[in-house]
């Protein structure tokens, strides 16, 4: 095995974006590709993580950039001004992420029938929006995101497998939220499932998050739940590959 990465210059119109993937040189021919939607503060080296992650289990990881050269926020004022403006404009949110889909489509490596995305907080807003605009992907992954549906789609009809994984005591996703994204997975006749771990907040999956107090703190066992839970998801999702 020897991951190669690189990071890669893509185009959202005229609004210059800087994804990183990896893939493992020693898999011969196309193979299933992950993109991996970061959290509000931007493309960090934890997506890129993740990325590779992806790669070692036999996949191309495609980390994206929603806010352009690789913009990453420092301050919770400074990741909430990046962020604000794509749950605002929710056409916007999938106008972008679709972007980045269609590159990874590029790809040489990339078996373009057998993609997926996951998503991290934001980011796990934006690849249920993937789901929710009808693109054509096996399945989305969102790992403590937010749920609300978007208003500027009437009556999606989503055909990619979902997989959403919620810490029953996030604050930024009340029981209504949940209720209601499950109602509307439903209603658009999605192949659904909805992962709640007990005790855990806001950002499980973050090993810098520690207040719990303020409803965002790394769980290691919700953290290692949710990625074997995706593991097995994306397995389902890519058996035929």
């Amino acid at each position: 095995m020897a991951i190669v990465t690189n990071t890669l210059n893509y185009l959202d119109g005229e609004t210059h974006l800087e994804g990183f993937f990896a893939f493992d040189d020693a898999i011969v021919g196309q193979r299933p590709a992950v993109i991996v939607s970061h959290a509000w503060a931007g493309r960090s080296e934890f997506t890129s993580e993740k990325a590779i992650k992806l790669a070692e289990l036999g996949s191309v990881g495609f980390a994206l950039d929603m806010y352009g050269a690789g913009k990453l926020g420092q301050t919770d004022e400074e990741c909430g001004a990046l962020m604000r403006p794509f749950v605002e404009d929710r056409a916007l949110l999938q106008k972008r992420i679709g972007a980045a889909l269609a590159n990874v489509r590029l790809l040489p490596w990339v078996d373009d029938k057998n993609i997926a995305a996951m998503g991290f907080c934001f980011g796990g807003l934006c690849v249920l929006d993937l789901a929710r605009t009808g693109a054509n992907v096996k399945g989305v992954v969102s790992f403590h995101g937010l749920l609300h549906a978007p208003a500027n789609l009437d009556n999606p009809k989503i055909t990619a497998k979902v997989l959403a994984l919620h810490g029953h005591d996030d604050p930024l996703v009340p029981t209504a939220q949940v209720a209601d994204f499950q109602s509307e997975m439903t209603k658009a006749g999605a192949d659904w499932q909805l992962h709640t771990y007990g005790n855990t907040v806001h950002a499980f999956t973050n090993p810098l998050a520690s207040d719990f107090a303020a409803g965002y703190q790394f769980s290691p066992n919700a953290n290692r739940r949710a990625w074997q839970a995706t593991e097995d998801f994306l397995a389902e999702i890519f058996a035929n590959a």
